[in-house]
């Protein structure tokens, strides 16, 4: 059994199960409610109930607790018993979403390729961190330095934060994570940032280009399009070095097969003599996107990964006719002190 739940300021409507919670159904049809901690606690969820009936899985949840107030409410928690009518401010934008500063442990560590990690961060029990598929938190280190790095999972899959870490040749933070993190490690970080998202209400088509890995935020747009039932034709580009720098080729391959709106393409600048040899594209990943996609003015473009690809791809982009306010990009920038430290080591 399914209920109808209605936004009364949009009229969004969608579908409820009768043992899913209504946060996580708003989330499924891409409709951005808010929330916090997701357990009731935080009270960050709370809405409006119009009309209909709710009922929670165990007891009042905390925010409830004490509440006199003449109007009902109703939490993320909150199971629907009937057709709902509530009324809540939707978060569509990067603005809309609250931006925090939690203490976070590195919960699971595993290295996916020779250069990168793959770090599994986990809030407080209390604390989920609301975020648009594509943002990026910053790690506040000790010495008041700022490490940015991409989110790399959907925001339905928020148990953990996902982030693809490259070792950098001269960065003390990423050499950290590499040779001396261990699980479980606490650290601090302030999330979620930037305006490099999936624009959901866009009719058109979307082609988004990676390098590097630049792949992780449009994994997390990916994840989150193909939850929400997202039915528009997306092509991913991701460019590398090599054959073994596409560190998780096989999850896009996946993909490709299994929804028909998705096509992948990677992409190899120097690939290496193999058995058997690679057969795939090779050059310029911004080349392969152009040789595919001569005529650009239709389509959504995403771009993730280092500034040299963003800067060159920008202007050839626009000359096959991509429009400007159509190119989102998120350029992964060097610190200071790691482009110091690599010039004076030459």
């Amino acid at each position: 059994m399914s209920f109808q739940v209605i936004i009364e300021s949009s009229g969004h409507r969608f579908r409820v199960a009768e043992d899913q919670s209504i946060l996580d159904a708003a989330l499924q049809h891409g409709i951005g409610l808010p929330y916090g901690c997701r357990n009731g606690a935080c009270g960050s969820c709370i809405a409006r109930l119009i009309s209909g009936q709710v009922r929670y899985p165990v007891g009042t949840p905390e925010a409830l607790e004490g509440y006199s107030g003449e109007d009902p409410l109703v939490l993320c928690r909150a199971r629907a018993a009937s057709d709902l009518v509530i009324a809540v401010r939707e978060v569509q934008t990067s603005p809309d979403i609250s931006i925090k500063i939690l203490p976070a442990r590195a919960e699971h560590l595993q290295r996916l390729s020779h250069d990168v990690m793959q770090v599994m961060l986990k809030l407080p029990e209390t604390e989920r961190l609301q975020f648009l598929a594509g943002q990026y938190i910053e790690f506040l280190l000790k010495d008041g330095r700022r490490r940015a790095f991409s989110i790399a999972n959907a925001p339905h899959l928020d148990e953990f934060l996902e982030l693809h870490i490259r070792h950098v040749p001269g960065g003390s933070f990423t050499g950290h994570v590499f040779d001396e993190m261990k699980d479980r490690a606490l650290l601090r970080v302030e999330g979620p940032l930037g305006s490099f998202y999936l624009r959901d209400d866009s009719p058109r088509p979307v082609i988004m280009m990676a390098g590097g890995t630049g792949f992780a935020p449009l994994k997390g747009m990916l994840e989150h399009a193909f939850y929400t039932g997202f039915d528009r034709p997306i092509h991913l580009f991701w460019g590398v070095r090599a054959q073994p720098d596409l560190y998780m080729d096989a999850l896009p391959r996946a993909w490709q097969e299994q929804y028909p709106q998705f096509r992948y393409t990677p992409v190899l600048s120097e690939p290496e003599q193999t058995v058997p040899p690679w057969r795939g594209a090779t050059g310029l990943v911004t080349d392969a996107v152009v040789a595919a996609y001569p005529q650009l003015t239709e389509y959504d473009i995403y771009m993730s990964g280092p500034p040299a690809m963003i800067e060159s791809a920008t202007p050839l982009f626009v000359a096959h006719g991509a429009e400007l306010a159509h190119l989102y990009s998120d350029a992964f920038e060097f610190a200071q002190d790691v482009l110091d430290k690599i010039k004076r080591n030459g």
